[in-house]
């Protein structure tokens, strides 16, 4: 096992811890507007699992107009999602991430990945499983600032968190 599987690992149990957690608040809780980075933890939610599926396209091979053009069906995916429909959706998402890492044993290996505004990135798979990561933990925190708006605790999901879920 890689440290990008593991870091992986990490980001699913912090999605899932987060997940979780809603499901323990009012139901209405996922849609409440705030001031916030988003107008909603439905939204950050959203935001999180679209990025997580483009970047699994990037890494997948997928060229920059395919990618572009999945973007609207994604974001359709969970628009206005029910708590049960997140769920669903980042169990999907993981799932294909497991079949990518199958088929790319390798994550140290190099490949090329477009972007829009900044142009081709040369990155080591790893690299962008670490991105990945690292964007889920900020709006994974996004979204604890946001419940503590409301009112409601946010839950623990620091990487140490998961280290100590493991019981090295």
């Amino acid at each position: 096992m890689t440290n990008a599987n593991e870091l992986y690992r990490y980001h699913v149990w912090g999605n899932d811890k987060v997940l979780r957690h809603l499901g323990e608040l009012p139901e209405d809780i996922l849609h409440r507007e705030l001031q916030s980075v988003f107008p909603s933890v439905g939204e950050t939610l959203s935001h999180v699992y679209v990025v997580d599926n483009l970047w699994l396209s990037a890494m997948a091979g997928d060229s920059l107009e395919a990618i572009r053009a999945s973007l609207p069906s994604l974001q359709d995916e969970v628009k206005g999602a029910s708590l049960d429909t997140f769920q669903a959706r980042f169990s999907e998402v993981v799932d294909r991430f497991h079949v990518f890492f199958e088929r790319q044993p390798d994550l140290e290996a190099w490949s090329e990945y477009p972007h829009p505004r900044f142009g081709p990135l040369r990155a080591r798979y790893s690299d962008i499983v670490q991105h990945i990561v690292n964007h889920g933990t900020y709006h994974r925190g996004n979204i604890t600032a946001m419940l503590r708006q409301m009112g409601f605790a946010g839950v623990a999901t620091d990487y140490v968190f998961y280290l100590y879920s493991l019981a090295r």
